[in-house]
């Protein structure tokens, strides 16, 4: 399930997400494994948030923290680019993918390398920089175990944390079985689908690239602004890898991942790793500052930070779905949500699946194709995603703020620029129904007559709906009509008053 992004981010070719649902719930191996892993996620995970005593007010904080930095974000990144320099490195600014793409290849090809080994990062992946490296004929090891599984098999990630979580033992086993040996060193001789020589296999193919490689490319955690250290934090020991052997680092993060300071860092140490891996704390957890000095020491010799905004700045214009940027990839969200467990990552058509993917990639692409439009609905609104967020994201808010934005248009920010957004094909009929509503409760007359009509005409209305109203009663039943409306049931039982005779 290989997939060609266009320069807007989306996959060329991708369905919109009802459609893309509608394929994937009826994969019955693809529902068992997102079944199986995220509700084993997630049982982890509150049994690791219910061992901490001020989870509330970590998350407060974390809210707190987000929020001021965003409000001052042009502040604390001049802030960031200073102290990067001062401790060696060099800082780029990239407005879009790319822009940010040209940057780092131009980066890669003035080492005079063909390859380079990647620690998992969602940015390089936003931005599609394996194609990009892939164009300029320079090769991308990802050397996150299920990174890696989805570039042998030519796939996609559909999770945030575990992008092969649609994968399952023996799919991994033959994937390695048959790719292995095109990328490098081949799998063992009799490889069999125990976790453990998986494992062992995935070690034994990177091993070798770890230790020839001159360049490594990273995204970050977090960047803090105080004394420009960067912070990766990871299970698997991959991203230290990468991050202290090859000589050049090149590093791509949103420019929403600063915080201001060291306390605050302290924050988001303790809320990540219970929120994602269900950990008190993350077994590597990488920061670097700069650059190093001599053949002998840990780090690179040469550090690249390229700042990546490719949207980031229009979602801070709107004063909703600027709550996204709080983000901090937890995936909490995603093993939460009965909508992604039933559909999985790949029907979102994003790097950005679940939840948090319906309310963020609108924002950073826009919603003027036909899978951005259809994100915001790809919720029930039930609120779990906002009770296990860790810094306190309020999805369903933002999600209905998009539907508003897709189905009326309205005033948005596009690279920069205010604009009038032309509501979305295929909402002429809801619009409509919208504006009946309105004009009904409007008129309490007519609202009452309409009711008596419904009543009285009960017998005879239909099950379903017709014309477009299909689509919405095909998965839902519709309410049945009482035989009297409140109204005229509170006149006669109550004679219009209420019990104190008002």
């Amino acid at each position: 399930m290989s997939g060609t992004r266009g320069t807007n981010g989306t996959f060329i070719g991708m369905p919109s997400f009802p459609q893309a649902a509608r394929a994937a719930v009826r994969d019955t191996t693809l529902r068992g494994n997102l079944r199986h892993a995220t509700r084993t996620i997630r049982a982890k995970r509150a049994r690791a948030v219910a061992e901490v005593s001020d989870w509330a007010a970590l998350r407060e904080a974390g809210r707190q923290i987000k929020d001021h930095t965003l409000r001052h974000l042009d502040r604390y990144l001049v802030q960031l680019e200073e102290a990067v320099t001062a401790a060696g490195g060099t800082v780029h600014w990239a407005a879009d993918a790319d822009e940010a793409n040209r940057i780092v290849c131009g980066l890669v090809k003035a080492t005079g390398e063909s390859e380079v080994v990647k620690v998992k990062s969602m940015a390089t992946q936003e931005i599609g920089l394996n194609e990009a490296l892939e164009a300029e004929g320079i090769r991308a090891y990802e050397t996150d175990l299920a990174e890696l599984i989805v570039q042998l098999g030519r796939d996609r990630p559909s999770h945030i944390l575990v992008p092969a979580i649609h994968r399952n033992r023996g799919e991994i086993r033959d994937i390695f079985r048959s790719e292995m040996g095109d990328w490098g060193r081949p799998a063992p001789d009799g490889l069999t689908d125990a976790p453990a020589e998986l494992a062992e296999a995935a070690r034994l193919h990177l091993r070798e690239k770890f230790l020839r490689a001159k360049v490594g490319i990273s995204g970050a955690n977090f960047m803090v602004a105080e004394t420009g250290t960067l912070v990766v934090v990871e299970s698997e020991g991959n991203g230290r890898m990468c991050l202290t052997l090859p000589e050049t680092l090149i590093s791509v993060v949103g420019i929403e991942k600063v915080v201001p300071t060291w306390r605050d860092l302290e924050v988001f140490l303790q809320t990540l790793p219970r929120s994602s891996t269900a950990e008190r704390m993350n077994p590597y957890t990488s920061m670097w500052t700069g650059t190093t000095d001599g053949v002998a020491a840990d780090g690179p010799r040469a550090f690249h930070l390229v700042l990546l905004d490719n949207g980031r700045t229009d979602t801070l214009a709107d004063r909703v779905g600027r709550q996204a940027l709080r983000c901090i990839r937890c995936s909490a969200c995603l093993n939460v949500c009965p909508v992604y467990e039933r559909a999985g990552g790949h029907a979102y058509g994003s790097v950005y699946p679940g939840p948090i993917g319906a309310i963020l990639s609108p924002q950073l692409r826009g919603t003027r194709s036909e899978i951005d439009a259809s994100l915001p609905f790809a919720s029930s609104l039930c609120g779990a995603c906002f009770e296990v967020c860790p810094v306190a994201i309020d999805i369903p808010e933002v999600l209905v703020h998009l539907r508003e934005r897709v189905v009326e248009g309205g005033p948005a920010t596009r690279a920069g620029n205010k604009v009038v957004l032309r509501p979305a094909g295929g909402h002429a009929a809801e619009r409509a129904a919208m504006r009946a509503a309105r004009w009904a409760f409007s008129h309490p007359g007519a609202l009452r007559a309409g009711q008596r009509v419904a009543s009285r005409s009960r017998r005879f209305l239909p099950r379903t709906l017709p014309g477009p109203g299909r689509a919405w009663s095909a998965s839902r039943d519709l309410p049945e009509v009482p035989a009297e409306p409140f109204r005229d049931w509170w006149q006669r039982t109550r004679g219009g008053h209420d019990r104190y005779g008002r």
